[in-house]
């Protein structure tokens, strides 16, 4: 098996690929808002119950999901909602519960995400709601340089906070407990929602997805718990980053750090010191301390920032039973990134059954 630091260093020879690749699949990049009237010819809440055959691995069954509309900006957008199933004996008694905003990649959609991860049902498992938005033409803006398909870069941004803000006054979703989680284009705009909205969320995570660089840069400003995902070999957007990425009509593929330096980001503008790296089975685990003493540390005392890279893995979801494009390299066996990202969400402290180390 090849060391973290040569693998990091094997991007430039899979980049000819990345060239060449189809990107079009890729999944790479008010106060109280109203809920937006029925669209013509549907209703504005319909019952969503196709199954995904991704790799969660929760046991509970989540309820029937629904497809929803909010109107922000002057735009309707619609999202997926999957609640924790109840009884009416214990509705009553239900207090606010954890939410998950959960971002598909580009090309793809919600749908598409909740069968490649399976969220929801493990979510479920643990009473905790799920909210799948849909991108505008199936990407995020996920950096804040503008472009013809968003020439307002900050468009997202807003969509998720008003999401948010929504989802806590009709949905009792708990403001002291909202993550946001996304694949490669929707794993960067979750890091860009914990990047410039620290406060709002309790943590975040990304799959094949790194902070935005160049004149789309993404900066992180405050302490949150992160944890980044990332194939040791990934051929589409490799781990050591695209510093130049190939042009693309329809919507541009931003420049982007390695996936080490979006860590080593959050880890800095949280105050923490020098990490632990340590090999687990089938991937490595490095993680930074933050620090209680950051501007806001004092609100997540044990927070961490984490960063998974699988080894044998590409562009993909670890633990998916959900076959990837062609090109995109192989899933990861191990970690499942469900389980191992709702469980980073719970409890995002250092494992304690492990021996960190020594720093290096």
């Amino acid at each position: 098996m090849s060391s973290f630091g040569e693998r990091s260093r094997r991007w430039p020879g899979v980049l000819a690929l990345a060239l060449v690749l189809p990107l079009a699949g890729c999944a790479t990049d008010a106060d109280r808002p109203d809920a937006a009237p029925p669209s013509s010819g549907s209703s504005g809440t319909t019952s969503d119950t196709s199954s995904g055959t991704g790799g969660g691995t929760g046991t509970a069954t989540a309820a029937p999901g629904t497809r929803e509309q909010l109107r922000v900006d002057g735009d309707v957008r619609q999202y997926l909602l999957h609640r924790p199933a109840s009884t009416p004996a214990s509705a009553t008694a239900d207090g606010p519960r954890p939410l998950v905003v959960a971002f598909h990649g580009r090309g793809a959609d919600a749908a598409e995400l909740r069968a490649k991860t399976r969220l929801e049902k493990a979510a479920t498992a643990r009473g905790m709601l799920v909210a799948f938005p849909e991108g505008l033409g199936h990407g995020w803006g996920a950096g804040t340089r503008a472009t013809k398909q968003r020439p307002d870069p900050d468009l997202d941004v807003r969509f998720t906070e008003a999401l948010i803000k929504h989802l806590v006054r009709t949905e009792r979703a708990d403001p002291e407990r909202i993550y946001v989680a996304g694949f490669s284009n929707g794993g960067s705009m979750a890091l860009r929602m914990a990047a410039e909205r620290p406060a709002l969320l309790a943590g975040a995570a990304s799959v094949s997805g790194q902070l935005p660089t160049g004149d789309a840069a993404v900066e992180p400003t405050g302490p949150v718990p992160v944890m980044v995902v990332y194939g040791a070999d990934d051929p589409v957007r490799p781990l050591a980053g695209l510093p130049t990425p190939p042009p693309d009509p329809e919507e541009p593929i931003l420049p982007t750090r390695s996936a080490r330096d979006t860590a080593a980001a959050f880890a800095q503008a949280g105050g923490a010191g020098e990490p632990v790296t340590r090999e687990e089975k089938g991937y490595d685990r490095t993680v930074w301390r933050l620090a209680a003493d950051a501007p806001g540390g004092d609100r997540r005392p044990d927070g961490t920032v984490q960063l998974l890279v699988v080894h044998d893995a590409g562009h993909t979801w670890p633990g998916s039973t959900v076959p990837p494009p062609e090109g995109f390299g192989p899933v990861g066996k191990a970690p499942n990134a469900t389980d191992t990202i709702l469980d980073f969400f719970a409890d995002p402290g250092p494992d304690s059954d492990a021996d960190p180390g020594p720093g290096r």
